[in-house]
């Protein structure tokens, strides 16, 4: 009866008395303060309100029912489809909407919806995996920043493929933790492409220089970021590397000459098809005869397995405690087997120059050592 009389007298209450009254039916109904058959009839009401022509008045409704898991379902669901102001706040908390339901949101919303869905309390991988995949970069962003979205290796690999160019998601992507090394690589190529399309980039090298300066940042870069991947990381990023053509001779005998060696380890195991502790145990132990085999199988050119085995061996000494090397020393030492200095050649260039960035960055250190004693 109650209800009765409440539904003829919203026919003629001004708009700021419905707003008002929706809010008290709707906070009675969700605390449970009816009776059973009150509340089938407040049920009914709160569904006929959703016709309401004012959107204060739904919005009334999706404040007071957004966070009870109470709420009538069909008004939760009409409430998340109405307009972006009205739906704001049951799309953001209400526990009565499923993944399915907030996927459709993401798919067919506004990039508002989807930033309101990726800044959930919880979001599961199935739901970030949609917003990864179909979201506006400002809603990745949201994502990317909400500590309760449980994210996909695939979902992080999808924004970096997607919005890697974007300086905001990628700096967000970049400071995850949880994002994949490959995930990683994929940024800084982006980053590089960035930086050599940038007319200013272009104005002051020119084409050539821009295209060789990136490469050369990208390369130091990659040996960065295997100083910091974790070992059960080290084949997914081996096998991304391998797959943009990026894994050659030049970054294989690059890796190693700066003591990367159980990088280079997981390479050959990708390149050669060889198992795992087979490759490992040829590494830390094998015969010179065994291992050029070994880089045959993995396609390694026979004029790098000279330099390759004397930088190998250098770095089991330095494992076993019996000398003290690095980069600078290492790289030396593979450039004197093929001739020293007066060397010629690509390779010898190649390991030139990795001579002489090791030579740079040892004495950039020296000197802010001084500087800071």
């Amino acid at each position: 009866m109650v209800v009765s009389h409440f539904l003829k007298w919203m026919d003629t209450a001004k708009v700021s008395e419905r707003v008002a009254a929706a809010s008290a039916l709707a906070s009675a109904y969700v605390n449970r303060e009816m009776p059973f058959e009150d509340r089938c009839a407040a049920e009914a009401a709160l569904t006929l309100l959703l016709d309401d022509p004012s959107s204060k008045v739904r919005q009334a409704l999706a404040e007071a029912l957004s966070m009870s898991i109470h709420a009538p379902l069909q008004v939760i669901s009409a409430l998340a489809a109405d307009q972006p102001d009205v739906a704001a706040m049951v799309l953001a908390r209400s526990p009565l909407l499923t993944d399915a339901d907030l996927i459709d949101r993401v798919a067919s919303g506004s990039t508002a919806i989807q930033k309101l869905v990726a800044d959930r309390a919880v979001v599961s991988m199935s739901l970030a995996a949609a917003v990864a995949e179909v979201g506006e970069a400002e809603a990745c962003l949201v994502l990317l920043q909400n500590y309760g979205a449980d994210i996909a290796t695939l979902s992080f690999r999808r924004m970096a493929e997607r919005f890697g160019h974007d300086a905001r998601v990628r700096e967000a992507l970049v400071a995850d933790p949880r994002l994949p090394s490959d995930c990683r690589h994929l940024l800084l190529v982006k980053l590089g492409e960035a930086l050599k399309a940038s007319p200013f980039v272009m104005a002051l090298m020119g084409a050539a220089r821009a295209e060789k300066v990136t490469r050369d940042a990208c390369v130091k870069a990659s040996l960065t970021l295997i100083e910091g991947t974790r070992a059960n990381e080290h084949m997914a990023l081996v096998e991304h590397l391998r797959l943009r053509g990026d894994l050659t001779a030049s970054f294989i005998i690059r890796i190693l000459a700066h003591g990367k060696v159980d990088f280079f380890g997981a390479a050959l195991v990708v390149l050669s098809g060889r198992d795992e502790p087979r490759v490992r145990a040829l590494l830390s132990a094998g015969q010179d005869v065994a291992l050029t085999a070994l880089f045959r199988s993995a396609g390694l050119a026979d004029a790098t397995h000279a330099i390759i085995l004397r930088a190998l061996k250098i770095w089991r000494e330095v494992a076993n405690g019996r000398r003290v090397a690095g980069a600078q020393e290492v790289s030396w030492l593979m450039l004197k087997e093929l001739g020293g200095q007066a060397a010629q050649g690509e390779m010898a260039g190649l390991v030139k120059s990795i001579h002489l960035e090791a030579l740079r960055e040892n004495a950039r250190g020296h000197a802010l050592a001084i500087a800071a004693a």
